[in-house]
């Protein structure tokens, strides 16, 4: 490729293998079929559907068109489509940022993986230098969960093998204490994977995710033959699709379901920007947008069933509730389905697909992200950045100092560092406000109908009707909607296990969440302030201003007065 050529994928499937890597991930995994599980079984599906279809599919054509049809990175791309709103892009790289927090929870995955290939998994038996004499064995354990009995308090080996093993779990936030070196050394093995699938652009991601899209579902289908086939399955499955239509009145299912989708399609994170900047400009990106949907909402399905019907055959084989047994997100990778491997014959074969099925989900989505971040400063600075060896020393310099300042994580209270970045830097409110805005600056500001032109002229045909309607007042509603009730239901981060973190803990988390949707307004008010123009260009600039924040108002304007304020604002600064 010429000295500063924009990267193209040299293949069409190398896109969809990248896209596909991308959105699925271990939400699908730990994350939807206990959701599904716990708001109501296959009704679940019925608001998860309808959050797919007017927020998760209209988001993601939406930001995949806007790479396609700018063919630059999330910050730049907002010069051709609504400047004020450039803050935006700046937003998704400071979430991306907070994102890089999950490298740990591949560190997790990467030493579980390592100690399955032992003779006897750790965490099956109470035999090892880290249990106490409250460990109980899997014979006798419950489900991994704490049992309270006339005598004394007991966990299973599970549970002590992730806490005393793994994590080394301290007391509290304040007490760090030691750095983990076996933690340290995967973490470090994660960002040199992460650093040389991308550090030739698109030339060597799209050879990688022919491994790393692909091998995962392998390993869902080589899992959900053998969870099918275990005793106790059919009762899982009940208990993850048994209808209960009496939760579709309870708000918190609609959003979790909401909050799902969005994780799960990737929105507000500029890989879809990113990625669909990488086609070319005609790609049939509607065709290909619909198809990943699918895609996305098929897997997260089939996942259940292969977490479902293996939490069944081990609630049967405990005699307890499977109630007992469902967890989501780190408490399903990391005790729930560990402890139900260890039930199995050859526990080690199927310790060994589950982790390594949970490691590839994972980079995947990861080194999309990192992706993200160094195309956004290489279409920021292409002079400097796109010539030889600029790109490959520029993202060695970001994952190294990010492998530094994460080995706070690897500490013995690196976990509570995790769960604060996680529930405040990358909350479900910043990517609600992040797609508010989208839809804002796109629907309302740059015009629904332009959005809609730019779809026929790269695709040669017209996208459907609801697309629009979606980007100009569906989408938006749903998150200004869901916005507010994650305000109104806010609540502060409590450990599971009982922790309270200290005042300041929330201070500070606070002030990460707001961080990032801080950025989009002030950029909007610091280009209206330092734009040079006549007062004519300033009046554009307000209004622009007044479209992009207050569409109710901008609907009763338009009725008297048709005005175009982006291509004005176009002409003005040209």
């Amino acid at each position: 490729m010429e000295h500063g050529e924009r990267d193209q994928w040299s293949k069409k499937r190398e896109y969809i293998l990248a896209s596909a890597g991308n959105i699925v991930g271990l939400g699908n995994v730990w994350r939807f079929p206990y959701l599904c599980f716990k708001n109501g079984g296959g009704v679940f599906l019925l608001p998860y559907c309808f959050f797919t279809v007017l927020c998760g599919l209209p988001l993601f054509l939406l930001e995949t068109v806007m790479g396609q049809f700018t063919q630059e990175g999330v910050v730049t791309c907002w010069t051709k489509i609504c400047p004020l709103a450039q803050g935006t892009g700046y937003f998704i790289i400071i979430i991306q940022i907070y994102f890089r927090v999950y490298t740990i929870v591949l560190a997790w995955i990467v030493f579980y993986l390592i100690n399955s290939f032992r003779g006897t998994l750790p965490w099956a038996t109470c035999n090892n230098p880290w249990n106490t004499d409250r460990c109980m064995d899997l014979s006798t354990a419950e489900g991994g969960h704490l049992i309270i009995n006339s005598t004394n308090l007991t966990k299973s080996s599970v549970s002590e093998f992730w806490e005393r093993r793994v994590l080394s779990i301290s007391s509290g936030i304040e007490e760090l204490g030691t750095v983990r070196w076996e933690l340290l050394l995967c973490l470090l093995a994660c960002w040199i994977a992460c650093y040389f699938c991308i550090w030739k652009g698109v030339r060597s991601t799209g050879k990688v995710v022919y491994f790393t899209a692909i091998f995962p579902y392998v390993m869902l289908a080589i899992l959900l033959v053998r969870g099918l086939t275990l005793p106790g399955a059919l009762q899982g499955l009940v208990f993850y699709l048994y209808p209960d239509v009496s939760r579709l009145a309870d708000l918190q299912v609609w959003m979790d379901a909401c909050s799902q989708v969005l994780f799960s399609y990737g929105v507000s994170a500029g890989t879809l920007i990113t990625f669909g900047s990488y086609n070319k400009l005609k790609n049939n990106c509607c065709r290909d947008c619909l198809w990943l949907s699918v895609l996305n909402a098929s897997t997260s399905f089939v996942a259940g069933f292969v977490v479902f019907s293996t939490l069944g055959f081990m609630a049967q084989a405990q005699g307890v509730p499977i109630d007992m047994v469902a967890e989501s997100g780190p408490g399903l990778a990391f005790i729930a389905f560990p402890q139900a491997i260890a039930m199995m014959p050859l526990p080690q074969l199927w310790a060994v697909c589950f982790f390594f099925m949970l490691l590839l989900l994972g980079i995947d989505t990861m080194f999309a992200g990192l992706e993200a971040l160094i195309s956004a400063m290489i279409d920021l600075f292409p002079g400097e950045m796109r010539r030889p060896w600029r790109r490959e020393a520029g993202l060695l310099i970001f994952c190294c100092t990010c492998f530094i300042v994460q080995i706070c994580l690897t500490t013995e209270g690196g976990v509570y560092l995790f769960e604060l970045v996680d529930y405040y830097g990358c909350s479900g409110t910043c990517i609600l406000f992040g797609s508010l805005i989208q839809c804002l600056a796109v629907g309302w500001a740059f015009g629904a109908e332009q959005m809609c032109n730019a779809v026929e002229e790269i695709t040669g045909q017209r996208p459907w009707l609801l697309y629009k309607l979606c980007w100009r007042y569906f989408t938006p509603l749903l998150s200004l909607v869901g916005l507010i009730c994650s305000f109104l239901n806010y609540q502060p981060l409590r450990s599971r296990g009982g922790y309270v973190y200290p005042d300041w803990s929330y201070h500070l988390g606070l002030a990460m969440a707001l961080s990032s949707m801080v950025v989009i307004p002030f950029y909007a008010v610091a280009k209206l302030c330092f734009t040079k123009g006549t007062l004519k260009q300033v009046r554009v600039h307000l209004w622009n201003t007044l479209q992009f924040l207050s569409p109710p108002l901008i609907i009763f304007l338009q009725l008297k007065q048709e005005l175009n304020p982006c291509g004005e604002m176009q002409i003005s600064e040209n």
